[in-house]
């Protein structure tokens, strides 16, 4: 029986939204009264627990065991090929390059909100080096994954299909953009994913990438992000010893599309 992909992608949809709109699956969070464009770094921070919340795991954990699960599994690869159908073989239409700059969105609007005068959880250089380490986590993530899963994308163009890359990093800022923002306003955060998931449709729908693909690229973006704010205290300690007394400097290598980069601040 033919499944519809508009049912899959809303599942996939209201269980990433549900995560977004969890206020309490953050605790212990510092709201920061300061937020300048200085590179000020607050070592005020809470220390991180001993060990990862396990809540954290769920979500992503099941998102990328389905991507991986699909890999060898027949009925999960027809479910891919099911979804190709419907979205690009069964409706002839141009592709639409709109998701190359959609999956930047979230994070970018974590710094516009900023800018208009909405104050987020961090200040500029704390939430910069976050999102650094973010997308460190997330690109190598990626990067070694597609090298070694090897598998063939759905126009054949090559074979780093597995995990989608752009879906992976639209949801590392739809998640990054939740976390500082969800005192605020839940909305933000569910706005974020939205936009993520739109990414994600359009890989799709641009014939680029399997639904599985997609899936696992979410789980490891919200892993990405969530392991960035969870590592990011101890990393600081690391760095800043004493920030009114030392400057300190923090960069974190990025891998993207093909693209090779590093995310630098430096506290003066």
């Amino acid at each position: 029986m033919k499944v519809s992909v508009g049912l899959l992608l809303m599942l996939l949809m209201a269980t990433v939204v549900a995560n977004a709109q969890d206020p309490g699956s953050d605790t212990n969070t510092l709201r920061l009264p300061n937020d300048s464009i200085t590179l000020k770094l607050d070592n005020s921070l809470p220390a991180p627990t001993r060990v990862f919340p396990v809540r954290k795991l769920i979500l992503p954990g099941v998102l990328i065991a389905y991507g991986a699960t699909s890999i060898g599994n027949e009925e999960l690869k027809n479910l891919n090929k099911e979804v190709k159908e419907e979205l690009w073989t069964e409706r002839d239409h141009k592709r639409l390059k709109i998701d190359n700059y959609l999956q930047w969105a979230p994070a970018a609007a974590v710094y516009g909100l900023n800018a208009l005068g909405i104050k987020g959880e961090h200040n500029f250089g704390d939430r910069t080096i976050i999102y650094g380490l973010s997308s460190a986590i997330m690109s190598s993530a990626v990067f070694v994954t597609k090298k070694f899963s090897s598998q063939v994308r759905p126009d054949g163009s090559n074979n780093f299909s597995f995990p989608s890359g752009h879906t992976a990093n639209a949801f590392a800022g739809a998640e990054f953009l939740r976390l500082e923002y969800k005192n605020v306003s839940p909305w933000y955060g569910v706005a974020g994913y939205a936009v993520a998931f739109t990414t994600g449709y359009l890989r799709m729908y641009n014939n680029k990438h399997w639904l599985s693909d997609v899936v696992a690229g979410a789980g490891i973006g919200i892993l990405s992000t969530d392991l960035a704010y969870y590592l990011y205290p101890t990393v600081k300690r690391i760095f800043v010893k004493d920030s009114d007394k030392r400057s300190a400097t923090i960069a974190a290598p990025f891998y993207n599309q093909g693209v090779v980069g590093l995310s630098l601040v430096h506290q003066f």
